[in-house]
Order: structure tokens, then C-alpha cells, then sequence
């Protein structure tokens, strides 16, 4: 069982340092291999892992067909800056042909699962030859997969899965003792800059957590769209997390007086610290009333917002 660190307890400096020196015991000599999404959580442990490993850490971002609007191009040319060199593989093709026909939201998430390390990283670990994958699973993630709350793609040896067994490789897991706010004080003190380690919390699974039932290249642009609203016009309130889903069945709605069987987008805007318990922000009701203009008239399809006020729990932060 992984005992928690606090953040009240946690010495960033000394966590980095002891981080370092296990990375470095744990591959010796070989190489790895990471993953790079550009949340805070593999951010922080791709910095890690260069700290530790230098050019022998080949990091990835896996283009997945998932992600938001112009991700790719942002997360590759700020770790640029960063001194790090960010390959990008297209993987669209296979992501979305898994996710085919899916409907239930832990087939989707093991879809997922074994695209991405079955499938795509078995692929790059093998062309490399690293026997490595480093990656920024924390707490949080143990904890909800482990209690059956959702299935959390990046978890394996508490649910007695070997991943060197079934993938092909051993999987590093140096922020695993940390929750949320534990791992912002690690990414702060690694230097990251701070729209980085301040960055608001994103899914595994991406967008594809954010669509209740299948997921297909159209429904994720509508999601895409309706999440860059959402993150603009909520970007100054402070909240936690805040992000768009959206729903199965289409609505009823009107537009120029006629009627339109359109879609339907939810927003969620949490407060929390460690992603825990969770309890919806109170938001301004005319930022509300703006916030579902511009949803309604610029992402198409689109007929009704909601708002979520249901707190966690019973509510999670992700709906998928």
C-alpha cells in the first residue's frame, strides 16, 4: 500500500532529490521512455525524468485525436523552451478505431488503456530499446481505481496487473506518493513556470472522458470547442478545474423560430486542493448567462448548457 506524503510534510527539494536517485538506480545504464500530455502531472514528471536521466529519457507526445484545440503544437514548443526535445506520433487512427461502437464509460477507459500501452507504446518502447516508461501517476489515481469509483488508465500493480508482463516493459512511478496539491509544490520547485504547475487538472483519457457515450472525431471537436469557451471565460476565478461534457441524447431546442433536436453541453467549475471532495464554484449567474450564449452560438449543433451544483461526492470531477 503507497503511504500518502502531505503537502504540509512534503520538502519538495529533498523529494526531488531522492526522486532523482531512485530514477536513475532503478533504469542504470538503459534508457526510458514518457509520455508527455502537457498536465501538470506528466509535466512535472517528464522534468523529473530529465533531471534524472538526461538524453536517455525519450519523451512523447501521443497525438491521440483526444486532445484540445492546438495542444500538440503548445505543449511541443513551451518544453522547447525548457531545453527539452517533445516528439509527436500520430495515433488518431488507432485511438479512435478502439473507441468505435463504445459506449460504457470503463470499456472506453480500458480502450484507451490498451491503445496507449499495448498498442502504441509497446510499438515506441520496442523501436528504442528502452525497458523503461516513466509516468506521473499520483494518489488520487490509486485511490479512485482502487475503490472502484472509475477506472484510472494509468494504474496497474494495485489492481494486479504486471506491466512488464503484459506490455513489455517496467513502469516508473516516482510521484505516486503525492496528491494534487503536493505535486504542484514539486512541479513549482522543479521550475516549471507557473501556467505549467498551475495549469488546471486533465483527464488520461482526455476529451474522451468528457463524452457520454460513443466517441467519434465529430463528437470530440463539439467537446473541443465547447471546452475552449469554458476555459477562457473561466480562467479567472481560481476554481480547481473546469471543463465541458457532453451529453448522450439530443435535446429539444429552437433556433430562428423553428424547432432543432440539438445537443447538449454541461460545464462543472470545482473548488478543491487535492481533487478529494470537491464542491462546485459559485460562479456569478451573468457569467453563467455569457458562458451559454457563446456556447450556443458558436460551437453548432448546441441547444442547451447546464451547470452542475452537485458536489463530490456523490459527483465526481469527471463525468466519463
Amino acid at each position: 500500500m503507497v503511504k500518502a506524503i502531505t503537502s504540509q510534510e512534503l520538502d519538495p527539494q529533498a523529494f526531488i532529490a531522492e526522486k532523482i536517485q531512485a530514477i536513475r538506480a532503478a533504469v542504470g545504464e538503459e534508457r526510458a521512455i514518457n509520455a508527455l500530455s502537457g498536465g501538470v502531472d506528466s509535466s512535472t514528471v517528464t522534468v523529473l525524468g530529465h533531471r534524472a536521466l538526461g538524453d536517455r529519457l525519450r519523451t512523447i507526445f501521443v497525438e491521440n485525436g483526444l486532445m484540445r484545440e492546438d495542444e500538440a503544437e503548445q505543449v511541443v514548443d513551451l518544453f522547447r523552451s525548457l531545453g527539452v526535445n517533445v516528439e509527436v506520433v500520430d495515433a488518431r487512427e488507432e485511438f479512435f478505431a478502439a473507441l468505435k461502437g463504445v459506449t460504457d464509460p470503463e470499456a472506453k477507459r480500458e480502450a484507451i488503456t490498451q491503445t496507449f500501452y499495448r498498442q502504441v507504446f509497446g510499438r515506441l518502447v520496442r523501436e528504442s530499446g528502452a525497458r523503461f516508461l516513466l509516468q506521473g501517476t499520483i494518489l488520487t489515481d490509486i485511490d479512485e481505481t482502487v475503490a472502484g469509483i472509475k477506472r484510472q488508465h494509468n494504474v496497474f500493480a494495485q489492481l494486479g496487473i504486471d506491466p512488464e508482463e503484459a506490455f513489455g516493459y517496467r513502469i516508473l512511478e516516482p510521484l505516486v506518493e503525492l496528491r494534487k496539491d503536493g505535486m504542484r509544490k514539486v512541479g513549482e520547485a522543479l521550475g516549471l513556470p507557473p501556467e505549467l504547475f498551475t495549469r488546471i487538472p486533465f483527464p488520461g483519457p482526455a476529451l474522451a472522458a468528457r463524452v457520454i457515450g460513443e466517441v467519434t472525431p465529430e463528437r470530440i471537436q463539439t467537446v473541443r470547442l465547447a471546452t475552449a469557451v469554458v476555459e477562457r471565460r473561466l480562467a479567472g476565478f481560481g476554481a480547481f478545474q473546469y471543463l465541458a461534457i457532453l451529453h448522450e441524447d439530443r435535446v429539444t431546442g429552437m433556433r430562428e423560430g423553428r424547432r432543432e433536436f440539438g445537443q447538449q453541453i454541461e460545464v462543472r467549475c470545482w473548488d478543491s486542493v487535492d481533487a478529494g471532495t470537491a464542491r462546485p464554484t459559485r460562479l456569478p449567474f451573468e457569467l453563467l448567462e455569457d458562458l451559454a450564449r457563446e456556447i450556443v452560438e458558436t460551437v453548432p449543433g448546441v441547444v442547451s448548457v447546464t451547470y452542475n451544483i452537485a458536489t463530490k461526492p456523490p459527483s465526481t470531477i469527471e463525468a466519463v
